[in-house]
């Protein structure tokens, strides 16, 4: 008798997607002072266009009109994530600019919650939250602050619109759709501080980081979001402030202090337990519709 194997599931793609996400934006740290913030997340973005327009025919015929404004949303949510959390980290260590960043998926999980119970795993990845940035300890850099709030912002919307049009298009060919209209908006900040004192040998450097960051972590949260709730996906990401102190510790010698591992432990518990309920039935496929 066939064995029938089961798919992964939902939240380890999630975590995967998470550590990449943090490697790329460690590893980011170097091309930022090359070719500034702007200059690192257009060109990662750019990459990413491309190679998700060559592995994923985008799915125009199936566009109706009230699809339209969810899929530009996605795309200028995904340009504002991207461009403004890469400024931050020309601020502040990377673990803080996670925890701030985090905020805006921890209010769209204790929003959208549909059960008074899930709202006690947010409240406990909050308290970690704090505790991570300390912000009782020296001057706080309200640049930094400013952009990785900035970034929450489009982290949040961008869960919401990712699980919206997920639910319409299948695979991830919304991501060759979404990915380039975030490279376009992404011109008009990256282009300038790119294009003047122009070096090719950034480029592959740019490729390497789009791998890391969109092309496999965005595709591996479509799918995840298929199957999860809105709360219990934004829970899971209390993991990434962990992800984020541990590799800037790793990469980026950012020594977090007793406090931020407590903060780390209470967001890995939030983020475990919020996974145990967090399955979610696919959206059924709807049949092609005709052009928007």
């Amino acid at each position: 008798m066939r064995e029938t194997r089961e798919p992964l599931p939902a939240w380890s793609m999630a975590v995967a997607a998470m550590m990449m996400i943090q490697l790329s934006s460690a590893f980011s740290v170097g091309l930022i002072e090359q070719v500034g913030a702007g200059g690192t997340a257009w060109l990662r973005l750019v990459f990413g266009g491309v190679i998700f327009l060559m592995i994923a025919r985008p799915q125009f015929r199936r566009i109706r009109r009230q699809d339209v404004a969810p899929i530009l949303g996605l795309g200028v949510a995904t340009a504002v994530m991207s461009v403004a959390f890469l400024s931050a980290l020309e601020h502040i260590p990377l673990g803080t600019a996670v925890a701030i960043e985090f905020l805006g998926p921890l209010a769209v999980a204790a929003i959208r919650s549909g059960s008074a119970r899930m709202l006690a795993w947010p409240a406990l990845a909050l308290v970690g939250v704090v505790l991570l940035t300390e912000p009782w300890e020296g001057e706080t850099n309200l640049i930094g602050v400013g952009f990785a709030l900035l970034a929450g912002a489009g982290w949040g919307t961008y869960i919401l619109l990712t699980q919206k049009v997920g639910d319409r298009f299948t695979g991830i060919s919304s991501l060759s759709m979404t990915i380039p209209i975030a490279a376009l908006m992404a011109t008009f900040v990256g282009a300038p501080q790119v294009i003047p004192d122009f070096d090719w040998r950034v480029l592959p450097i740019a490729l390497g980081l789009a791998l890391l960051s969109p092309v496999l972590p965005f595709g591996l949260e479509m799918l995840a979001l298929r199957r999860m709730t809105h709360t219990a996906f934004g829970t899971l990401m209390a993991l990434e402030p962990a992800f984020g102190v541990l590799v800037g510790l790793i990469v980026l010698h950012q020594i977090p202090s007793f406090v931020q591992w407590i903060g780390i432990g209470l967001v890995v518990l939030a983020g475990a337990a919020a996974q145990r309920s967090g399955t979610r039935t696919p959206a059924p496929e709807l049949d092609p519709a005709p052009h928007a």
